[in-house]
């Protein structure tokens, strides 16, 4: 099992464990994997390979659904466009050159293109039809995030703490913001949201943020971890997971922080309460649902911030963010295992084995009711529920 802290330069975290440091290794173990009787099991109805996938990397490389396609990419650099009915290779396009293209940020649909980031520091755009190469632009820092693409611009947050805008069709810089990065962050940075011209973003200081979309103007900074503690790694705040907007509201999440609900016109928070994650969560009607660092699933009423459940069954299995299909909550796990939870009281409901390699991604839905798993060694499945 391996989960380790990365200095901003070079060093990288998998979501949430201490393993690098003194004496964490002897105090840590992975839950037993739960003994689960499945009410039901899904069947395969394809299998693709995605090249090499991304392995033990950190790397957050989810299908994206679209144009009638799906489109998925492994670390080295290889984007393929599948038909969902069946898998088979629309196109491909390889984008590794002199050095492997590191791709971890993305993928992200619109305008008839393909984006997609890396951690080369390049926001790189395809043609969803051809994957001919659009454009490729440098821009400020690794990109481990997917880009919010709005308002005919693609908005990638950086691992230097810069917020920039290019633009879609040509991939000029519009505009970018700068943040303050502590000495030591964990390895990730929060994907950016939009709403009604203005976006919205986590950043490494355990600040969420928001600006107009269109010029980058900074409207409203709001503090939702406080760095507290003697060491370094005490005081992390990171918010990495992507806000989530919902209704007037606008939720995020630190690390070593809160889970906060925040008015979108003012800023001003609404609730807040104490959980730590650096994983994305999501929300289904009323409820949000999230994985702490500790890799518990947590549901929460998203109207008061009251806790409705949680299971600690799946502690440091390193989950997957969670997913909400066919009615329940879903996550992966490092040794290839989804397991399927019901939403209102947390009990296991199925489980499923995959190829072993890990799943870092949460499941896709797809419009016919089937949904995508993607594993660390690059296999994508389409899976149906019977």
């Amino acid at each position: 099992m391996q989960k380790v802290f990365k200095q901003a330069v070079s060093v990288a975290l998998a979501v949430g464990i201490l393993a690098g440091c003194a004496g964490e290794e002897d105090t840590i173990q992975m839950a037993p994997l739960p003994k689960v009787e499945s009410a039901f099991v899904p069947a395969k109805t394809w299998s693709q390979s995605i090249g090499g996938g991304v392995e033990h990397y950190f790397s957050k490389l989810s299908p994206a659904v679209g144009y009638g396609k799906v489109f998925v990419a492994d670390r080295d650099g290889l984007v393929k466009a599948l038909d969902p009915e069946n898998g088979k290779v629309l196109w491909e396009q390889d984008l590794e050159g002199d050095v492997t293209a590191k791709l971890a940020g993305g993928i992200s649909l619109s305008y008839g293109k393909v984006f997609i980031g890396s951690e080369n520091a390049e926001v790189i755009a395809l043609d969803e039809e051809t994957g001919d190469i659009v454009w490729r632009t440098k821009v400020e820092g690794e990109v481990l995030s997917k880009p919010l693409v709005d308002e005919g611009m693609v908005v990638v947050n950086t691992s230097r703490g810069i917020l920039q805008a290019l633009n879609a069709d040509s991939g000029e810089l519009k505009w970018q913001l700068s943040s303050e990065v502590p000495t030591l962050t964990l390895r990730g940075e929060s994907s950016p949201v939009s709403i009604s011209g203005g976006i919205f973003w986590g950043q490494a200081n355990g600040r969420l943020a928001g600006a107009l979309m269109n010029n980058g103007q900074m409207l409203w900074q709001q503090p939702i971890g406080t760095p507290k503690g003697a060491t370094e790694i005490d005081r992390l705040v990171d918010v990495d997971a992507a806000p989530v907007i919902a209704g007037e509201r606008l939720y995020a999440i630190s690390y070593n922080g809160n889970l906060v609900s925040i008015e979108l016109r003012t800023g001003q928070v609404a609730w807040k309460r104490s959980y730590s994650s650096a994983t994305d969560f999501v929300i289904d009607g009323s409820q949000l649902y999230l994985v702490t660092d500790k890799d518990h699933v947590v549901a929460v009423d998203i109207r008061s911030g009251t806790e409705l459940w949680q299971n600690q069954s799946l502690e440091y299995r390193l989950l997957s963010a969670p997913s909400v299909l066919n009615g329940y909550v879903v996550v992966g796990d490092s040794e290839g295992y989804l397991h399927w939870l019901d939403p209102y009281t947390g009990d296991f409901v199925a489980q499923q084995e995959t190829d072993g390699s890990g799943i870092a991604v949460p499941p896709v839905l797809l419009n016919d009711g089937g949904y995508l798993v993607v594993t660390r060694d690059g296999r994508i499945n389409k899976m149906q529920m019977p």
